[in-house]
């Protein structure tokens, strides 16, 4: 039973790695479509989407086989819930990579926008941290996940310093309020990447430690607000 167990396990692991992949290849390719201006890619996104959802639901129900058939405890259990949570964030990073291609297939069809802000920096930023997140999932390093937890603050202030920015050219400029509403929901889809690429990577400390740290660093958030009022 141990035997088909540790099989079982490892096809999940396969199977989470693969869907990973997915995800991060639409992200590219929707920030591609962004940076390039290629309405073509966003297609190709979209149709990405519908693999990634199919590959969730089927890997939700084999977690769920798995379950049922071998009934397992300890570190095998708390392997298969991080995977069943993983998978679903990575379903989300694929709709809001979709969100965005749509943006950018919006966007190209306008003219450029100047900002005096890093879009580009931001979108690095948070496809570097998705990575990191999918690479502890891979080596299962709790010290790399903690790292990616850590920045996700950076990601928080880029959406946040992104948003004052275009508020601000809006307002002098009405001309640019389509075009600065679609970056600004573009911000805000990249800030929520990274709040799933923060998720895996929370994950992934439970299932090597046993450790949940989710809500953590919010609610150390929660109580510095409070101390400061």
């Amino acid at each position: 039973m141990s035997k088909h167990l540790q099989r079982d396990l490892g096809r999940l692991r396969e199977e989470i790695l693969t869907l990973g992949g997915l995800v991060e290849g639409s992200l590219d390719l929707a920030v591609r479509s962004l940076v390039e201006r290629r309405p073509d890619l966003a297609a190709e996104v979209r149709s990405r989407d519908r693999v990634i959802d199919r590959r969730e639901v089927d890997l939700e129900e084999e977690c769920m086989k798995v379950l049922a058939l071998h009934q397992p405890v300890a570190t095998d259990l708390r392997f298969i819930v991080a995977v069943m949570k993983v998978n679903n964030d990575l379903e989300r990073v694929g709709d809001l990579a979709c969100n965005i291609a749509k943006r950018a297939k919006r966007l190209a069809q306008e003219p450029p926008l100047e900002l005096p802000f890093d879009v580009v920096g931001m979108v690095d930023k948070v496809k570097a941290m998705l990575r990191s997140a999918l690479y502890c999932l891979v080596e299962l390093d709790p010290r790399k996940a903690l790292q990616v937890c850590e920045a996700d603050d950076e990601i928080d202030r880029c959406q946040r310093d992104l948003f004052r920015v275009l508020e601000e050219q809006m307002k002098q400029d009405p001309a640019t309020v389509s075009r600065g509403i679609h970056l600004l929901s573009i911000g805000r889809h990249l800030e929520r990447i990274g709040d799933h690429a923060t998720n895996i990577a929370e994950d992934v400390i439970f299932m090597v430690e046993g450790d949940v740290v989710r809500h953590r660093k919010r609610s150390k958030g929660a109580a510095d607000a409070e101390a400061s009022e």
